[in-house]
């Protein structure tokens, strides 16, 4: 069934913005002659153009049609995957690790493990984010897909294939710049194609308090609009998920390790033109990240108090030909947008999918050619040679993420899928380079063994769960937990399980002599002071003001 008919305004702004992209790829061509250019961007970006596209890099489609689908699903809880989930993490990164990352003049995440650790860490990471970013690829493929079948009525194939053909044309030509710049594009078009819906679904709820009032009353003994004073037990609220899953599991685990060790958006930081711009650029992002549950969580609250039928899990709505729970922000937008408008809203959806892939795209580009085919199958071939293996590796990378896209329906849960891979491949990566860069005793062998548990324990608690579905009460300490909680308290397990091996394995085995630490661990870098920088310049002073923001916003929806 298809939701929505454009009209011929609705295509040519949709055809506008294809024609766009790849303008801006033909440009930047020019602007990538070398492999420095094309993989980081000549490291010339402005702490805004960086600091907008890290955001971007992680708003896809799966974030405007999962966590609106999440947010009618369990209400306001869906909010601590955009504050509690990322401002903290990304202040982190700005102010502590990145001045290890950009004064290493490392180009990769993977990079830093090599200087740190050695070969064997380097690669095992490298390896596992090269797999993860065409999986990852893959599922912003198919997603997108299925949401122009859905909300169009287009082939799916031939979404597929007009869509790749664009992301892969721009970032073949332009690297990482034309990555980037088209990312903040996408940034501006989703807010541009997103915001009238907000604005008029609170019109016509009668306001905050009037929405408030009707999800209350459509949905009695249901609490959907708390983030806090429900947390208590997880039989409170409609996640299923105790409060130390929120703080531990996501807040202090899964957002540090996804914002600061998962180089899709790493990179986009690392493009930076100088430290400084280096260290303001996620204080920046954090600032936007604050706002958008504005166009992601909010379509989603008012699907439960405006919409005349209730949305069901997808099983469930397969079963009785209803609608699901992924299709709130499509029926929203039918709700609310007209001709035109609906064209700069789908464009919006459009752009969304296309940032995520350009994302993972890039960065799998750069990880595979600098950390695992330079070091291990080409040592010492010319700048020219990578940058052409780069561009090819970006075919390549589509091409295996097609293939991504069709296993990716043999699963019922997209979702799932996508915490399952940032459990296995980024949770334990975060404890290999937290104490690699606070703690002068981590020893190469440390860092191997202990990422490969991690990575290890994640997969077998994942395994055991769905095997044993009674496994879950152990898994989160819970009898009434629900599944989204497993997710929380298996990156805890996991993130331990690398720690605890890192640990150990280092106190038997020999540490790095001090002089082979310098530029990579707390205590023997010298940090360049800004002593002379006037204190509203700092990125301290701004990230104090981002982490106020956020306690204010966590007091206000308590």
């Amino acid at each position: 069934m298809t939701l929505l008919r454009l009209a011929p305004a609705d295509i040519a702004i949709i055809v506008l913005y294809f024609a766009m992209v790849l303008g801006i790829g033909f440009y930047l061509k020019r602007r990538s002659a070398g492999a420095s250019d094309f993989f980081f961007a000549g490291r010339s970006m402005t702490a805004w153009v960086a600091g907008l596209s890290f955001v971007a890099a992680n708003l896809g489609s799966l974030e405007l049609l999962g966590w609106s689908a999440s947010a009618y699903q369990y209400g306001l809880l869906a909010t601590h995957w955009y504050w509690m989930g990322a401002i903290p993490a990304m202040l982190f990164l700005g102010l502590v690790m990145m001045p290890f990352y950009y004064v290493s003049k490392t180009h990769s995440v993977p990079g830093y493990l090599k200087l740190r650790y050695g070969e064997g860490a380097r690669l095992l990471s490298a390896i596992s984010f090269a797999v993860m970013t065409v999986l990852m690829s893959g599922i912003n493929m198919y997603s997108m897909a299925i949401v122009m079948k859905v909300i169009l009525g287009w082939d799916i194939r031939f979404s597929i294939l007009v869509s790749t053909a664009t992301v892969g044309v721009y970032v073949a030509l332009g690297g990482l710049q034309s990555a980037i710049f088209n990312e903040v594009l996408q940034f501006v078009l989703i807010w541009a194609g997103t915001l009238l819906i907000p604005i008029l679904g609170l019109i016509e709820a009668g306001g905050w308090k009037g929405m408030l009032a009707k999800i209350a009353a459509r949905f009695p003994g249901e609490d959907y609009t708390h983030i806090w004073s429900n947390m208590g037990s997880a039989a409170a609220n409609p996640m299923g998920v105790h409060w130390t899953g929120i703080v531990f599991g996501l807040g202090l685990i899964g957002a540090f390790g996804y914002w600061t060790t998962d180089f899709l958006v790493v990179q986009r930081v690392m493009a930076a033109r100088d430290l400084r711009s280096a260290r303001m650029a996620p204080v920046i992002g954090a600032a936007f990240k604050m706002l958008v549950p504005f166009v992601v969580i909010l379509p989603g609250l008012l699907g439960r108090a405006v919409l005349p039928m209730k949305l069901m899990g997808e099983t469930q709505a397969l079963a009785t030909g209803g609608h699901s729970y992924n299709e709130v922000m499509p029926l929203i937008m039918a709700r609310y947008l007209g001709p035109g408008l609906l064209g700069l809203g789908v464009t919006a959806l459009i752009a969304g999918f296309m940032s995520g892939m350009a994302g993972n795209v890039s960065a799998f580009a750069t990880v595979w050619t600098y950390d695992i085919y330079r070091p291990v199958l080409r040592k010492n071939a010319d700048d020219a040679h990578y940058l052409r293996m780069g561009r090819w590796c970006t075919v390549v990378g589509l091409l295996l993420s097609i293939g991504a896209a069709w296993a990716v329906m043999q699963f019922a849960s997209i979702m799932d899928y996508v915490q399952a891979l940032f459990g296995f491949f980024i949770i334990p990566l975060f404890g290999t380079v937290i104490l690699g860069m606070t703690w002068k005793r981590a020893t190469p062998a440390g860092g191997f063994w202990g990422l490969l548990a991690g990575t290890l324990a994640s997969i077998l608690l994942w395994l055991w769960v769905r095997l044993d579905p009674t496994a879950l009460a152990s898994v989160t300490l819970s009898a009434n937990a629900k599944p989204m909680a497993e997710n929380l308290y298996r990156f805890i397990w996991s993130w331990l399980a690398c720690v605890a091996v890192t640990v150990a394995v280092s106190l038997v085995t020999t540490p790095k002599p001090l002089a082979e630490l310098q530029g990579l661990v707390y205590g023997t870098t010298e940090i360049p002071s800004e002593r002379d920088v006037p204190l509203y310049k700092r990125p301290i002073f701004w990230a104090a003001a981002v982490g106020l923001g956020f306690v204010v916003l966590n007091l206000l929806f308590w």
